[in-house]
């Protein structure tokens, strides 16, 4: 008798569940997706479960169908953005609270890795510090979350740049060199 197979679909969101995990265990150090886009992250995280604030449609649509409630950014558990430049948004993602820092919203953006802005990152996950360039992302929001951020609250950050992902948890301290 034979194990079950995994589907493809299986296969395809364990390893967008891995690599976000990684991401966000090892800041600054971009891992590899099975599929471009923000689509697998719906894929691999979103279920009825969650509340979901989407500004692109397609996502929005793709989150309601896993059964998520489609919600406002202030109470979404994910928020997902077409860019981080819309900081009226940024000012109502959930923080969390000291009591519940978990309750503290999971952003995902497009970004662009390797070019741009040089920026130090430390804290843990970090061996010493690391620094990564992005692009894409305006100086301002990472003053903007440099000034939200109060440990345990804030916010966890998923940068997108076509089939790769980098994460950055709320403990992780970054600094534009």
């Amino acid at each position: 008798m034979g194990h079950p197979q995994p589907s493809e679909f299986e296969v395809r969101t364990n390893a967008s569940f891995d690599a976000l995990m990684w991401a966000l265990s090892r800041p600054g150090l971009v891992r590899q997706l099975p599929a471009a886009g923000m689509a697998g992250i719906v894929e691999a995280l979103i279920d009825r479960e969650c509340r979901v604030f989407a500004q692109s449609e397609t996502l929005r649509m793709q989150a309601a169908r896993a059964g998520a409630e489609i919600v406002g950014p202030e109470i979404a558990d994910h928020v997902f953005v077409d860019a981080l430049n819309d900081f009226t948004l940024f000012n109502q993602v959930s923080l969390g609270s000291d009591l519940y820092p978990e309750t503290g919203a999971t952003l995902v953006a497009p970004a662009r890795f390797g070019d741009g802005l040089l920026l130090r990152l430390k804290g843990p996950g970090v061996d010493g510090e690391t620094k990564v360039r992005i692009d894409g992302v305006p100086p301002s929001f990472w003053e903007k979350r440099r000034g939200v951020m109060r440990y345990p609250m804030g916010f966890e950050l998923f940068l997108i740049d076509d089939d790769q992902v980098l994460g950055l948890p709320r403990s992780t301290v970054v600094e534009v060199l």
